[in-house]
């Protein structure tokens, strides 16, 4: 969190969402839907988007299907079988103003931190911009926010240029340069091929090969997507088969027994492309597939044999001037360091100053354990709901798919908090850890938890996965299609007020969209009500 000082502005509304990237528009988009319209989005950024907003590198694109990269209530027409950065950018740009989430932004505000009012049950946000009382908070700010800076020896005195690959300089000029790449994740597969031909020399340099399969990417013909306008059977039946071909992906990833065909074609991939045996070797993996991030090109291999291009397959270990050196010894020149080296995956940039009960950080919470029960409600901090949390995600899912699920959960349990005249609600420690311990059991089993692939950003804490969802894509959207008020702590303020905020009989929820209330969570006690108890609480068990 950085800023300075905030103004004594005070603001209130019934919900806040932090983050106008995918997950916050959707988020904006589903309150509204769900008749739930006192809401405000804080961007501190002063344009939405993102990661799609922030990473602009030569050949960003999507990995997953065009067609699965989309709101299911607000189809597109994509140009291409997988999206590029620029279309995806004017996608969120275009559904956050048409479906009036765009209203709801207040750009320039960043929040610094966040404290639970135990008497009146409000967060209370200190933002760049003021203070702000809300009954609810969404955290939507993304695995993919922060860029990992590695620390190397010399490189803050390297003559030359250097950025990260998330924040590319457009204003350098990479024509006949000597290029050192450091990193071969999926944003240097992706941006090799488009600064192969400029550059008088690249070196990549790789501490570990990663499996890639090709991708078929291409151009969709105005007649193809005139149809698929035209025909929404047809769009969906595209949409379904795509789903399950990345489903049959994902499948041997949690049966590793099954891996041996998906492995056979990324060998078969980089004996195609690379024909020079020892180029070949270096470029193969050591660990299982989906171990690591799976990757998808069919330019990428293809780049690093061009006669400009040398793949050190080392660690960079220092920078002496102009000079690059590798953990191997090598050494090389260079005018430009781009930085491919990822992001701080889950370190939520909020966590140290957002405040709990009894004032407890979710950085202290998250120091030894980073869990949230099915990725979305952590102990301790009511009335706060997490997108794409811990363990929520696959190397398979589409994105969407995951944010629609949540927000259903939410603005179901939103719906409850309102029917009843509680105040707050905290899912229960008890269930938060039975959840963890079972997700983190049924992951020793897949290939995510495999040792060799340990160093991957899957593995947020020392030896513990805190990324990957270890079940089907069709479990997950089960388990949060059905709200549970057992497993939640309720509790009203006392006395008993809905200020500030909209009262439930002011809401006009749609016909189509109303949330599905019950009668689980109507305790009027001023003191902690349970509904239900520990027992009740159901565990996740493999599928």
């Amino acid at each position: 969190m950085t800023g300075e000082g905030t103004d004594d502005c005070r603001h209130q509304t019934e919900v806040v969402v932090i983050g106008a990237g995918m997950s916050g528009i959707a988020a904006v988009i589903a309150l509204h839907r769900a008749g739930i319209d006192d809401v405000v989005l804080l961007e501190k950024a002063d344009r939405l988007g993102g990661t799609w907003r922030d990473n602009t590198y030569p050949g960003c694109g999507c990995d997953v299907p065009s067609v699965l990269y989309e709101y299911s209530f607000a189809p597109n027409s994509w140009s291409r079988s997988f999206a590029a950065q620029p279309e995806i950018l004017k996608y969120l740009e275009t559904t956050a103003e048409s479906r009036g989430a765009a209203k709801a932004i207040r750009y320039g505000t960043e929040v610094l931190a966040g404290h639970w009012d135990s008497d009146t049950h409000r967060w209370q946000l200190t933002t760049t911009a003021g203070t702000w009382i809300t009954r609810a908070v969404i955290v939507a700010t993304g695995p993919w926010h922060r860029p990992r800076y590695p620390d190397i020896p010399g490189l803050d005195g390297f003559p030359g240029t250097v950025f990260h690959s998330a924040h590319w300089d457009h204003d350098a000029d990479l024509t006949g340069r000597r290029i050192a790449v450091v990193g071969t994740g999926a944003s240097t597969v992706q941006f090799l091929p488009e600064i192969q031909p400029q550059a008088a020399h690249v070196d990549v340099f790789q501490s570990t090969p990663q499996w890639v399969l090709p991708k078929p990417d291409r151009p969709l013909s105005p007649r193809l997507r005139g149809f698929l306008e035209r025909r929404p059977a047809a769009r969906r039946l595209v949409r379904r088969l795509q789903h399950w071909t990345q489903e049959s992906i994902g499948l041997p990833l949690r049966h590793p027994g099954l891996l041996t065909p998906l492995e056979a074609m990324a060998r078969l991939h980089l004996r195609a492309a690379v024909s020079d045996p020892a180029l070949r070797a270096a470029l193969t993996p050591r660990y299982r597939l989906g171990g690591r991030r799976l990757i998808a090109s069919s330019t990428y291999y293809p780049a690093l044999t061009r006669p400009n291009v040398q793949l050190r397959p080392t660690r960079v270990t220092a920078v002496h001037g102009s000079h690059v050196l590798g953990a191997d010894g090598s050494r090389t020149t260079a005018n430009v360091i781009i930085l491919a080296t990822g992001f701080h995956i889950g370190d939520l940039p909020l966590a140290p100053g957002l405040h709990g009960l009894h004032g407890t950080t979710l950085a202290q919470t998250w120091a030894e354990h980073r869990r949230a029960y099915l990725g979305t409600s952590i102990s301790g901090f009511p009335n706060l709901f997490l997108l794409l949390g811990p363990n929520i995600l696959t190397g398979t899912t589409a994105v969407p798919t995951v944010l629609e699920a949540q927000l259903r959960y939410i603005t179901t349990a939103l719906g409850h908090l309102y029917s009843s005249e509680n105040t707050a609600l905290d899912v229960k420690p008890e269930v938060e850890e039975t959840h963890h311990q079972a997700l983190q059991h049924a992951l020793r089993r897949t290939v995510y938890d495999t040792a060799d692939g340990s160093s991957s950003y899957y593995f947020g804490l020392p030896g513990v996965n805190t990324f990957c969802w270890p079940w089907s894509t069709g479990r997950l959207l089960k388990r949060l299609h059905t709200f549970t008020p057992e497993v939640y702590t309720w509790q009203r303020a006392d006395p008993p007020g809905r200020q500030p905020g909209v009262p439930p009989a002011a809401r006009r929820p749609r016909d189509d969209d109303a949330v599905r209330t019950s009668s689980a969570s109507t305790a009027t006690s001023s003191t902690p009500v349970s509904n239900g108890n520990a027992g009740s609480a159901p565990t996740a068990t493999p599928s």
